[in-house]
C-alpha cells in the first residue's frame, strides 16, 4: 500500500477549499481518505493554511509521501515551539 499526503478539493465552483488528507494513492483525489491532517484556503488573505504538524510528521515517519504542493505548504508553515 502506497500512502500519500495530498489535497482534496472541496468548495463551490470558482471558490476552492482544500483539505490536506492522508490517503492511499489508489483512491480518487476527492474520494476516501485515511485521515484529515489540515486545511488550505487559497482565497484567504492571511495564508489560509492550518495543519497538524505532529500528525503529518508521524505519517511521514510511517512512509507517507507528501505531494509537491503539500511539501511546499509544510515548508512555508512555521514550526510550533
Amino acid at each position: 500500500m502506497s500512502v500519500s499526503i495530498r489535497m482534496s478539493r472541496h468548495g463551490a465552483k470558482k471558490k476552492p477549499f482544500y483539505r490536506i488528507v492522508v490517503s492511499d494513492q489508489r483512491f480518487a483525489r476527492d474520494g476516501r481518505y485515511i485521515e484529515q491532517v489540515g486545511t488550505y484556503d487559497p482565497r484567504a488573505k492571511t495564508g489560509g493554511v492550518t495543519m497538524d504538524r505532529e500528525k503529518i510528521e508521524a505519517w511521514i515517519k510511517k512512509g507517507a509521501k507528501p505531494s509537491q504542493t503539500v511539501s511546499e505548504l509544510i515548508k512555508k508553515q512555521p514550526k510550533a515551539s
